[in-house]
């Protein structure tokens, strides 16, 4: 009995195509309990653009591939095929992570807090920590911020620490290695008629 069930488990086992264990949808960052998406107007059309052009262009391209491959018979050992459905799977899973994503953004327009010293979403903030060291950050999305450019997610501990306060403002910031006093130092918003900062 016992030697049928585990045939019967192992049949079951190797049923399952093996690719399709990365057909999972990427996780979304967890955004604050209640919370909302907040991305800039120019995040917004990126990620849209990204997803059009896998939509219009980069699918209907590896469709025709793996179409044209199927048609030249054994796929097991068809490169092009096995190489092309792959690709299909890994752009339909970027499909639906984007949509996923552009239905719960909330577009939040930093430039309309232009010439205001408190730091809302959107916000430059120049600011200085207790050993005199400056840094600048820009607080934008999560989809959108890149930290190489010095751009921090709104749910990041600096940011958190950081709203809401106004130029001159003397903060705490809990860091892993302790807490660090930092002074804001200038507040900047993209101008309303050009989207830059000023």
């Amino acid at each position: 009995m016992r030697k049928l069930f585990d045939e019967i488990v192992m049949n079951k086992a190797f049923t399952k195509e093996v690719d399709d264990a990365d057909d999972d949808d990427p996780q979304l960052p967890a955004l604050p309990s209640g919370g909302k998406n907040y991305i800039t107007p120019q995040g917004y059309a990126r990620i849209r653009a990204e997803l059009l052009e896998l939509i219009d262009n980069e699918r209907p391209k590896i469709v025709e591939i793996v179409h044209w491959a199927a048609s030249n018979g054994d796929r097991s050992e068809n490169g092009d095929y096995i190489y092309g459905k792959r690709r299909l799977r890994e752009i339909d899973r970027r499909i639906r992570f984007l949509t996923k994503r552009l239905e719960i953004m909330e577009v939040t327009d930093p430039a309309v807090h232009h010439g205001s010293e408190q730091i809302f979403f959107g916000a430059t903030v120049v600011y200085v920590d207790d050993k005199d060291v400056q840094r600048t950050v820009t607080i934008l999305g999560i989809d959108e911020a890149d930290s190489s450019k010095g751009q921090v997610s709104w749910v990041s501990p600096i940011a958190r620490t950081l709203l809401k306060a106004r130029t001159g403002d003397v903060l705490q910031l809990v860091t892993p290695a302790g807490i660090v006093e930092i002074e804001v130092m200038d507040v900047q918003y993209p101008s309303p008629a050009d989207g830059s900062t000023h």
